[in-house]
């Protein structure tokens, strides 16, 4: 059974950095699309980020809120993808949600379908 498991969430202020990491259970998730989604309180889920398989040469996709002060990163021996977060703001609190897809479209595209396999969320709070 595939799973994803997320860690590195947290309590911080603003301006200050958190890693989140994502850990997938399954080797044949090396040839997947991953990355995060969140979901702050009363708003809908936002695609975050994420990074494709080395066969499509890593590409990566940022969310507008969120470029320049976020970085993807993925270590296929260690089954893990990172997001290096800094500068963090008070509007990037939110549960932030790992995701695996064949393809990046459930990021960047409002009418596909959602990604094949999640993780459970790890909550990220920033304040003062």
């Amino acid at each position: 059974q595939v799973r994803l498991v997320e860690s590195g969430g947290g309590l911080v202020q603003p301006g200050d950095s958190l890693r989140l990491s994502c850990a997938y259970s399954d080797f044949s998730l090396k040839w997947y699309t991953i990355g995060w989604f969140r979901q702050a309180p009363g708003k809908g889920r936002e695609g975050v980020s994420y990074i494709d398989s080395s066969d499509r040469d890593g590409s990566t996709y940022y969310a507008d809120s969120v470029t320049g002060r976020f970085t993807i990163s993925r270590d296929n021996a260690e089954n893990t993808v990172y997001l290096q977060m800094n500068s963090l703001k008070p509007e990037d609190t939110a549960v932030y949600y790992c995701a695996a897809d064949p393809d990046g479209r459930g990021w960047t595209d409002s009418g596909a379908l959602p990604p094949d396999y999640w993780g459970q969320g790890t909550q990220v709070t920033v304040s003062s």
